[in-house]
């Protein structure tokens, strides 16, 4: 059968096996202390159950699929190593890269330093990539954050630092009070709960609401910035997991205050006049807004709230939006121009979005998106090793230096640069949780006690299936390059052999002629793109799923009618050679950017124009010839070991020079060729894959 995408299922609580309790020890005595002090209570801890897949309660909307337990999704192949390149890289030592912020002195750890944003963001990246990767050190490091916010609140309910100091250079000191680096706070703890079921969670939160319920009528949202309004459906969110495990009612009247005071982005998402006005948003707000509707439309119920925003993803496509599945950003929104920047937090607040929203509604649109930002934007905007990182990337960058370049924000032109601090130092330790939470939602367990994947990379999963039958499905697959992926179902112990409960697989809008079999024998299944493909059998141990989904070379169009080459959820840019030439900062600089910086030069030509012969749909197979590298790279996301490599002929277009550090102004659709020079054959690899790269290429017939 097939489950249309925006299907509501019945809700029902899956019964299964006890997460196992850990608890992570660190070699400092400090932490031990910490630990110590901790352990009796969470040896009386209610330790969240595997079986307790909770969905929506009554009178919110029901839940389609449900989020599982922190940790019970590992990471295989490449995605692991991302994850491990991660711990080794600036996510694992943040704290010896940036000790002025995240260190000791913070305030979030009772110290007289940082107290807003920065170290809450941080430990948002930290805690799941230490669950999923079960590494006792990372733990650990998360440990002394969760004590030190716990341990924070006051009779009153009210939690965090609490004391506004004197601007010091490189710190944010002031506004210790504000509502929006609470919410982030609140995510770290869910997360926490979801990974341990430590029992002091549940009043946390329960005393902090009662206590936003009391202050916010007096002191709302926007009352100390303007960030806590905008970004108000993060907190919503939380307020809405825990009254599915009280039911408190005060929570539901929490929610539509929470919803009041929280910036209009339905109105936005439905009027669509701030897409039609450059600088009118921050590019990141409309990012972390971009879900307020449809997490509040589990409360109201009002179809508007999801057909508003399908209508924000229509107008920013027309708009600002670039093809990665942002938007142009640098830090205001503005229209499409592919040298303007998008902002690394824009991609991982994005997606942090779409993975609520496909969760809550079940649609695939918001799955095919997800990918979308995942598989091209997120690899781009760091170095291999996830050692430093670009505050802007450029669809159409052809040069990463200190020019001045065509930004409404510039951080004295370090913007497109690779560093620690470049730019602004937000996407430092905000960009962690981008690759963690998209493991931490490859899977959910369905309420008719199956199991889902909506979205596809290597991973294993252990899952209550079938009314209490402990299931472990391995993903196998060289998804996004590859077209096929796997899954094998197994059980754990020895006694369980099969059992009967439905796996639910998408078929993405860009598949029209998706093949699932069972065993090697295709089944019989009329598979419709942009649908959740259900089958429903007794499955027995070593039974093998395999899901094909045909790729297609595709053209799309984006701004001033320039194209872009796509092939399932990637798409494709000029292979440049690229030069990696470390700089020195000047000492006056280290504050506010760090030591440090990579620029990124090339001796390749870029300027090249496409025939618009090429493009029409018959021509598309021969003129665009797919090449598959042989094996999996341990690291595809790279220009050397790109696994897939598009040639197709291209005219130069020696008039297309660089401007400001980018590829120059330039008339992208023209109906002329004298323009144009000789032809020749060029290359395209992954988005992802590159860090210089022409991807929307003029037009010429």
């Amino acid at each position: 059968m097939l489950l249309p995408a925006r299907a509501a299922l019945a809700m029902v609580s899956c019964q299964g096996s006890d997460v196992q309790k850990r608890w992570p020890l660190s070699k400092s005595q400090s932490m031990k202390r910490v630990i110590s002090i901790a352990s009796v209570l969470f040896f009386c801890a209610k330790v969240l159950c595997a079986a307790e897949y909770i969905g929506n309660r009554a009178p919110l909307t029901e839940s389609p699929y449900l989020e599982l337990p922190l940790g019970s999704i590992q990471a295989r192949g490449w995605l692991l190593e991302q994850l491990q390149r991660q711990k080794s890289g600036m996510t694992g030592h943040l704290d010896e890269i940036y000790p002025q912020v995240v260190g000791a002195r913070n305030a979030w750890l009772g110290g007289d330093g940082d107290a807003w944003e920065r170290g809450p963001y941080w430990i948002d990246g930290l805690l799941p990539l230490a669950y999923i990767l079960d590494d006792d050190e990372l733990k650990a490091k998360a440990q002394v954050w969760v004590e030190a916010i716990l341990g924070s609140q006051k009779e009153d309910g009210y939690f965090g630092p609490d004391t506004d100091r004197p601007h010091e250079p490189g710190l944010q000191r002031s506004n210790s009070h504000d509502w929006w680096p609470k919410m982030v706070a609140l995510k770290i703890i869910k997360q926490y709960y979801m990974a341990t079921g430590d029992e002091r969670v549940i009043p946390f939160f329960t005393a902090y609401f009662r206590y936003q319920l009391k202050m916010l009528p007096q002191f709302p949202l926007d009352h100390w910035t303007f960030w806590g309004a905008q970004r108000g459906g993060d907190n919503l969110e939380i307020v809405y997991w825990l009254y599915n495990r009280t039911g408190d009612a005060f929570l539901l009247e929490l929610a539509e205050l929470i919803h009041r005071q929280t910036t209009d982005w339905t109105r936005i998402h439905g009027e669509g006049s701030e897409f039609y006005t450059q600088n009118s948003l921050h590019c990141v707000n409309v990012a972390q807004g971009f879900k307020e509707p449809i997490v509040y439309w589990q409360q109201c119920g009002d179809r508007k709230q999801i057909d508003a925003t399908k209508h924000a993803v229509e107008l920013i496509r027309q708009t600002i939006g670039l093809p990665t599945g942002l938007w142009a950003g640098d830090e205001m929104i503005h229209f499409g121009d592919p040298t303007r920047g998008s902002e690394l937090c824009t991609a991982v607040e994005m997606m942090f979005s779409l993975e609520e929203m496909t969760r809550i509604t079940g649609d695939t649109q918001w799955a095919d998106h997800l990918e979308r930002v995942a598989y091209n934007a997120l690899p781009a905007q760091t170095d291999d090793e996830f050692k430093s990182r670009q505050y802007f990337h450029q669809i159409n960058q052809v040069l990463c230096d200190r020019t001045i370049r065509n930004f409404n924000t510039t951080h004295y032109d370090t913007d497109t640069v690779f560093g620690e601090l470049n730019g602004y130092p937000c996407c430092t330790t905000n960009m962690h949780q981008g690759w963690p939470k998209l493991t931490q939602n490859l899977w959910y367990a369905t309420p008719d006690g199956g199991a889902a994947a909506l979205i596809y990379a290597p991973s294993q999963v252990k899952i209550s299936v079938a009314g209490g039958v402990d299931a472990v499905i391995t993903e196998d697959t060289f998804y996004p390059f590859d077209e096929a992926v796997s899954f094998t179902v197994s059980y754990e112990g020895r006694k369980v052999k099969s059992a009967s409960f439905p796996l639910h697989l998408r078929i993405p809008e860009w598949c029209g002629s998706a093949v699932i079999k069972v065993n090697g024998a295709s089944l019989d299944m009329d598979l419709k793109a942009g649908t959740v493909a259900v089958v429903t059998r007794e499955w027995v141990k070593g039974d093998v799923v395999t899901l094909e989904l045909p790729m297609e070379v595709k053209i799309s169009r984006w701004y001033d009618r320039s194209a872009v080459v796509e092939r399932g959820p990637l798409i494709y840019a000029l292979r440049m050679n690229e030069t990696w030439t470390r700089r020195e900062f000047a000492p006056e600089e280290h504050v506010s950017y760090g030591k440090w910086y990579y620029e990124v030069s090339s001796d390749s030509k870029w300027n090249y124009c496409l025939p618009s012969g090429s493009l029409a749909p018959e021509n598309i197979g021969s003129a665009f010839t797919v090449i598959k590298r042989g094996g999996r790279p341990v690291y595809p996301w790279t220009n050397a070991d790109a696994p897939v490599v598009i040639r197709t002929k291209a005219m130069s277009l020696d008039s297309w020079t660089l401007y400001k550090g980018s590829a120059g102004p330039v008339t992208f659709y023209s109906q002329t060729e004298r323009d144009c020079g000789e032809e020749s054959e060029i290359e395209l690899i992954p988005f992802g894959c590159t860090t210089l790269r022409i991807t929307e290429f003029p037009v010429r017939r």
